[in-house]
């Protein structure tokens, strides 16, 4: 019995070495299978860091569109930017409205917090064409394309597209009906535009190639009121006290147009011809009340609209199907057909004399 007994012992020990010996040849293996896994998972994670990257820096992955313009106190601003959203809405993106007052650093903050959001595309009309070029690319870097308008930028292949008012043949229009109304005779003031919007020196320069024609036409005074209604009224006060004798005035733009017809309405000087340069509803109803006396107007519903229809067939398809440069051409408004135009663009059922209603 204890022979047995201790053969059992001995039986017992050994099973219990047996099981210890199988289990430290096991371990190596399972820990030895691991590695390879993790060998081959590393290349993965590799090709997966461009895409980490392409994550830090948000591109096109929401469905907002951002829609920047300057200060939309002016009406024509307020209108793109409405117009541009109400089309976006209508194509199912979501809109953030907002204004950068032209200045150009905010204008970059604003860019900057589109890119933090992903946004889908923008609609952009700038704070300056050179100061513009590197916010623009900051967006394209991100993968954000930017649609302008209005107001073109000094470099091409930043933006998808630039669609923007024929402004030279719009200044060259309002020029022509200018000299007419002077009798082509005349001293008169030029009210211009921000010194670093191009649009303001492609206007300047549509008046002057058919102004400086006339010889009998003298240019007494050349003064920026920066695209402001109050800028422009102290400035036309001081043209009229050194130029009493003064017959006309061409502006950059409409609200400079009404800053200057206040002044001299307020000065008692209702004989001197005033034209604007947009055709916004302001501009059109003081035409209409025999204030002002022309606009060309800008096809700001056309270009806004145009800019989020780009954009859509751009995040779709990778193409707009047009250049980056569009150019849309201008309407004179005058007494005869100011009643046609409304929220820049034409109303329906025109009649053929405003001026007999």
């Amino acid at each position: 019995m204890r022979i047995q007994r201790w053969l059992v012992l001995v039986l017992a020990v050994a099973l219990l070495a047996l099981l210890a010996a199988c289990s430290g040849q096991m371990a190596p293996t399972q820990e030895g299978g691991a590695a390879p896994a993790q060998q081959e998972a590393a290349p993965a994670q590799e090709e997966a860091a461009p895409a980490s990257q392409e994550e830090a820096a948000p591109a096109a992955t929401s469905n907002l569109m951002c829609i920047i313009v300057p200060p939309v106190e002016n009406p024509f601003f307020g209108a793109m930017q409405d117009i541009a959203a109400a089309k976006a809405e209508e194509l199912g993106y979501e809109t953030l409205k907002l204004v950068h007052d032209d200045d150009a650093n905010k204008q970059l903050e604003l860019i900057e917090t589109c890119i933090a959001r992903g946004a889908a595309a923008i609609i952009l009309d700038n704070a300056g064409a050179d100061a513009t070029v590197a916010a623009v690319q900051r967006a394209k870097d991100a993968g954000i394309p930017s649609f302008l308008v209005d107001r073109e930028i000094t470099q091409e292949g930043v933006a998808v597209a630039q669609i923007v008012s024929n402004n030279y043949q719009g200044a060259t229009l309002v020029a022509e009906y200018f000299a007419e109304l002077m009798g082509e005779e005349g001293k008169y003031a030029e009210l211009t535009g921000r010194d670093t919007d191009t649009n303001a020196h492609i206007r300047s320069q549509g008046y002057h190639d058919v102004l400086d024609e006339f010889p009998d036409m003298e240019m007494v005074a050349q003064q920026t009121a920066n695209w402001s209604q109050d800028e422009a009224f102290g400035v036309m006060e001081n043209i009229l006290q050194a130029h009493p004798d003064i017959k006309g005035v061409i502006s950059g733009n409409d609200t400079m147009a009404l800053g200057a017809q206040a002044a001299l309405l307020a000065a008692g000087r209702d004989d001197v011809i005033v034209v604007g340069f947009d055709g916004s509803d302001d501009a059109i109803q003081s035409i209409m009340a025999g204030e002002l006396d022309a606009t060309a107007l800008q096809p700001v519903a056309e270009m806004a609209t145009q800019a989020v229809i780009q954009a859509d067939q751009y995040l779709k398809t990778g193409s707009t199907g047009k250049p980056e440069k569009q150019s849309i051409d201008m309407v004179l408004i005058t007494p005869k057909n100011a009643c046609n135009y409304k929220l820049f663009a034409p109303v329906p059922n025109p009649v053929e004399d405003c001026t007999a209603q």
